[in-house]
């Protein structure tokens, strides 16, 4: 068939929005042209999936091709639309079967052999997946932190090869399956006991803790009342699971990605007292869309 349809997802803050990568081959010079308001991270994919389908055994059609990502309001950035591309191209080209990617989506960057390497967001992705009722597909280094949404079914593979034959029905991927609820966080929480004297700070801080108040801490420098703050977390019951699941979202949008002895662990920032609104929700171009999102 000349069209193909695969699902997708894009970050908007730590929302997962859905994408549509339609692959259309037609007649015409061969040229590869990408479409849908997608930065130029998204556009230089075109190369990195032509050297990634032909390294990987198959046929790179010598067609006039468009690859359109709607909704075309939406920002696309980073390599997470490389594998839907390319499966979006074989299944066009008619070397997939394009009825296998109805309730599928996939996200995943692509090197140039083929191979697929991690790409941030992805917890948000197969939580929002889930919602929809499809499964997802990742890259295997995000296996573990997308099998946390237990909420849809996770495939992982490590290169476009394997994707194709899981997609045939050939060589089916095992379910990834992560037992959230049985983890607790390896990293522990620092100890009220730490403190030396400050009774009645610490006294504060335990009201505080149990009975869910705001707290102002003030003094002179070097009193403890950085120390104490920092004991805070250690003193608040564990995270709901809801909770758990929309810090490690958070975390996941990091460029290190999301570290599983985080996970259940209350976060604590402490941000300098002259940082700007613009430097606590990250500043950068986006900073106006993420401070509304912390609005509401």
């Amino acid at each position: 068939m000349p069209l193909a349809i695969v699902h997708s997802r894009a970050l908007t803050g730590i929302q997962a929005a859905g994408v549509a990568v339609e692959c259309d081959l037609g007649p015409g010079l061969p040229t590869f042209a990408v479409v849908g308001l997608a930065e130029t991270a998204v556009k230089e994919a075109r190369d990195r999936v032509r050297s990634a389908i032909q390294n990987s055994g198959f046929e790179f059609p010598a067609r006039r091709m468009v690859v359109n990502l709607a909704p075309a309001d939406l920002p696309k950035e980073g390599g997470r639309f490389d594998l839907p591309m390319a499966i979006g191209i074989l299944a066009a080209s008619g070397q997939l079967p394009a009825a296998a990617l109805e309730k599928l989506e996939m996200i995943g960057e692509l090197a140039l052999d083929g191979s697929l390497r991690p790409v941030t967001g992805t917890l948000s992705s197969a939580l929002a997946a889930g919602q929809a009722g499809h499964a997802i597909l990742v890259p295997q280094g995000n296996a573990r932190e997308a099998a946390f949404a237990q909420s849809t079914p996770v495939f992982a593979c490590a290169n476009l090869a394997q994707a194709a034959a899981h997609l045939r029905g050939t060589d089916r991927l095992p379910e990834v399956v992560c037992d959230a609820e049985s983890l607790e966080s390896a990293l522990p929480y620092l100890d009220l006991r730490d403190v030396r004297g400050q009774e009645s700070a610490k006294r504060a801080l335990i009201v505080a803790a149990v009975g869910g108040h705001h707290l102002l801490l003030s003094g002179p420098p070097g009193t403890g009342k950085s120390m104490l703050a920092a004991r805070l977390p250690g003193l608040l019951p564990p995270l709901h699971r809801s909770e758990a699941l929309e810090v490690a979202a958070i975390h996941s949008l990091q460029g290190d990605g999301f570290d599983i002895r985080q996970w259940g662990r209350r976060p604590f920032r402490s941000p300098h007292h002259s940082a700007s609104s613009a430097a606590l929700v990250g500043g950068g171009c986006d900073f106006h869309q993420l401070l509304q999102h912390s609005i509401k």
